[in-house]
């Protein structure tokens, strides 16, 4: 059984910065599919960033070049750097995984709404 804990969500200013982080447990093997999903109050979830066994990331559009997905494989730990903060990312962040996909080619982001474990969120408010 899968178990994932998300931390790290807070309340910033635009602009500004917040680092989550995922910790998995339940796996005794690495290099599966994992990634990060966010859903706004009324709002569809939406795909945000993805991370192949092959340690290949994707993001969606909106959040392209401010975002970065890593993984501590040691650690099976996945974190998300987001900076420049703005109010549209205010949303609920969940980490996502499913270790019955490992992907490659950016193929993990596109199946991350399919995953099979996620984990129960984290918080994050960005004021203007």
């Amino acid at each position: 059984q899968v178990h994932l804990v998300e931390s790290g969500g807070g309340s910033v200013q635009a602009g500004g910065s917040l680092r989550l982080s995922c910790a998995a447990s339940g796996l005794t093997y690495v290099g599966y599919c994992m990634g990060w999903f966010r859903q706004a109050p009324g709002k569809e979830r939406e795909a945000v960033a993805g991370i192949d066994g092959d340690g290949t990331t994707r993001y969606s559009d909106s959040v392209e070049g401010r975002f970065t997905i890593s993984k501590d494989n040691a650690k099976n730990t996945l974190h998300l750097q987001m900076n420049s903060l703005q109010p549209e990312d205010t949303a609920l962040y969940y980490c996502a995984a499913d270790p019955d996909m490992f992907g490659s080619g950016g193929y993990c982001y596109t199946a991350i709404l399919r995953f099979g474990y996620s984990g129960q969120g984290t918080q994050v408010t960005v004021s203007s």
